[in-house]
């Protein structure tokens, strides 16, 4: 019955072609698939308002399980750089450890310059313990870069890497840490970390860097994956296949559901879980970068819907504009959520 009213409403109240915009999300589905199929209305011209950002775009938009509804795309399977979103991945193996008895979220945790790192909106000037599992909560809901290093190293880079393959989630790429990238970034050899204060002093220009500066999107260390696989994430990791005990996967929700950016991406009252990235350019690079990846549920009880997305963007462009990108993101990202929160009820 709801698929035979989505189907409907699509049709009337989006105005969109079943065979076409509700169709394959294909590695080569892109703009111009969009166009010729007729989508119009609200969720027209939130699809022509993202399109409309700079640079290279990508989404991918699973309505219903693996996309039993419908499905939305625009080259879902291109590689770009997708910053901290990558750090779902990181919770997700943390958890498993959790739940293995190899870890534990109450277990206190030590903050000090051994893992601090630019980007903490909530440790960065923390130095004693905290509880893991507040660490945990800094990584998704502040994108606390000092969290994610910390909870790395407690489980493994390699480990969480393990996993994703486990999952067939080729396209992504993580670092050993966030601190060993842009030590990498700025110059060093691959694995070298240059510390806290190493860093810092290049950055307040008292160093030179060590090396050649690298390019944030490479073929040795990145931060990046495409749009196909975070929803392939996301759908199975909310599934409860990532996991072997419901309690693990209600704590999963729980963290995922605290990123501050979801009332920015996602219709007021609506239960989101997701995670963003951003890279605003830096250190004379040209690369900007927003992601931003997760599931919505639409509708109560048995007439619950998920909605799993992930849209990218990366644009090059001289420092100054990346507020106003960031801001069109989220409103672009705003109104086909909202179109299609609105087809399904």
């Amino acid at each position: 019955m709801k698929r035979r009213m989505f189907a409907s409403l699509a049709v009337s109240t989006l105005a969109a072609s079943t065979r076409i915009a509700w169709g394959q999300d294909g590695a080569g589905a892109g703009s111009s698939d969009m166009l010729r199929s007729g989508i119009s209305g609200d969720l027209g011209a939130a699809l022509q308002r993202y399109l409309a950002l700079p640079g290279t775009k990508s989404y991918l938009i699973h309505t219903g399980p693996g996309g039993a509804l419908g499905r939305l795309s625009h080259h879902p399977g291109r590689f770009l750089f997708t910053a901290s979103a990558y750090k779902t991945f990181v919770l997700g193996q943390y958890l498993r450890d959790v739940e293995a008895g190899r870890l534990s979220e109450d277990e206190q945790v030590a903050m000090d310059d051994g893992v601090r790192m630019l980007a903490s909106p909530v440790f960065l000037e923390l130095t004693g313990t905290t509880q893991a599992r507040s660490v945990l909560d800094a990584m998704i809901a502040y994108s606390d870069n000092t969290a994610t290093d910390l909870a790395t190293g407690k489980v493994g880079a390699d480990r969480v890497r393990t996993l994703v393959a486990e999952l067939g989630l080729s396209s992504i790429r993580i670092p050993d840490s966030t601190r060993r990238f842009f030590s990498y970034l700025l110059g060093a050899p691959v694995g070298v970390d240059l510390g806290w204060s190493g860093i810092a002093d290049i950055l307040e220009g008292s160093k030179s860097p060590p090396g050649a500066l690298h390019p944030p999107l490479n073929d040795v260390i990145t931060l990046a994956g495409n749009a196909r696989d975070f929803v392939s994430w996301y759908e199975q990791a909310l599934l409860g296949a990532v996991f072997a005990k419901p309690e693990t996967l209600r704590e999963f929700k729980r963290i995922q559901a605290g990123s501050v950016q979801i009332p920015l991406a996602v219709p007021p009252d609506v239960p989101a879980y997701a995670k963003g990235g951003e890279f605003p350019t830096t250190l004379g690079f040209l690369l900007n970068a927003k992601s931003f990846a997760g599931q919505m549920i639409v509708g109560q009880g048995e007439k619950q819907t998920p909605v799993t997305f992930c849209f990218v963007v990366n644009w090059d462009q001289s420092p100054g504009n990346f507020p106003a990108v960031e801001t069109e993101f989220f409103a672009a990202i705003q109104g086909i959520l909202a179109a299609i929160k609105q087809a399904l009820q």
